[in-house]
């Protein structure tokens, strides 16, 4: 058995601490597969919809322009707008990305 170090008890902390402190899954929005539902809402007057696929496994538009979310190990959500700020769902996302972009038309972002 290996011997516990300092470094590998402060490593086990602070992973335990993030996940403390990183968003939940919203049970509401997911299937039974883990995959969030689909949704099609307008939110501050901008239409902002999400469905299962895309380049991350779940795609999200804001007025038809795509908004790149990702999934995060711990199981929250973050967008191209609003990369430091995780949220529980990609609706979540959507709904931040709007609030972030205060009236602003959703820019592509290029892919690599």
């Amino acid at each position: 058995m290996p011997e516990l170090t300092r470094r590998t008890a402060l490593t086990a902390t602070a992973a335990l601490a993030a996940a403390s402190v990183a968003a939940p899954r919203a049970a509401a929005d997911e299937h039974h597969h883990g995959s969030p539902e689909a949704f099609d809402e307008v939110y501050e007057g901008r239409r902002i919809q999400g469905r299962p696929g895309g380049h991350h496994g779940y795609a999200v538009t804001v007025d038809g322009r795509e908004l790149h979310v990702m999934r995060n190990a711990v199981g929250s959500w973050i967008s191209v707008v609003s990369h430091y700020d995780p949220v529980s769902t990609p609706r979540a996302a959507a709904r931040a990305a709007v609030d972030e972009l205060q009236g602003a038309q959703l820019l592509p972002f290029p892919a690599n």
